[in-house]
């Protein structure tokens, strides 16, 4: 299965740069019957976890986060880079290979000890990912893991994430 969903993911070359090989996923998106596949894989990776929210990684990740909270019945909450949510909000900084970015979620999106997956598209270097976890467990929720669609192993974003749960439909 994992086969008819790696086949859908096309590879773009020199995109957004020269020396990048970008996975695009949009072709997954296009296909009804596949995509609902994906989604309902990764939600059998946790449906017996008691996952409450959902919380999805700006801007791709907002594409799986929100059927996959449906998928799982939890709630949704959306980590946003800063200064585009409209009420107050916890952030959370990363380094990037130049420089740093944040991450930012209402402060109020979650519970204390509410159980809340993290879903992006896919993971990479891991920090973007990490720098979620770091935000959800900073307002006092429980982190039960990591969803993504792909996982690129060779750039190693699981060893950033190597004491939590992290499940990759697609592993390049």
């Amino acid at each position: 299965m994992n086969d008819d969903l790696k086949q859908l993911i096309r590879d773009v070359p020199g995109f957004p740069k020269p020396g990048i090989l970008f996975r695009d996923l949009t072709p997954l998106l296009e296909e009804p019957r596949l995509f609902r596949q994906a989604i309902d894989r990764l939600a059998v990776e946790y449906s017996g976890d008691g996952v409450q929210k959902v919380a999805a990684i700006e801007s791709r990740g907002f594409l799986f986060g929100a059927p996959l909270a449906y998928a799982l019945g939890a709630g949704l909450c959306i980590l946003r880079k800063p200064g585009k949510l409209p009420r107050k909000s916890a952030r959370e900084t990363y380094a990037l290979e130049y420089g740093t970015d944040a991450l930012e979620l209402h402060e109020d999106a979650l519970a204390i000890g509410e159980n809340v997956l993290v879903v992006d598209d896919l993971l990479a270097t891991g920090g973007t990912a990490a720098a979620a976890g770091r935000l959800v467990q900073k307002l006092g929720a429980t982190l039960v893991g990591y969803s993504f669609v792909v996982e690129l192993s060779d750039l190693g974003g699981r060893a950033k994430l190597a004491h939590d749960r992290v499940n990759a439909l697609i592993r390049y």
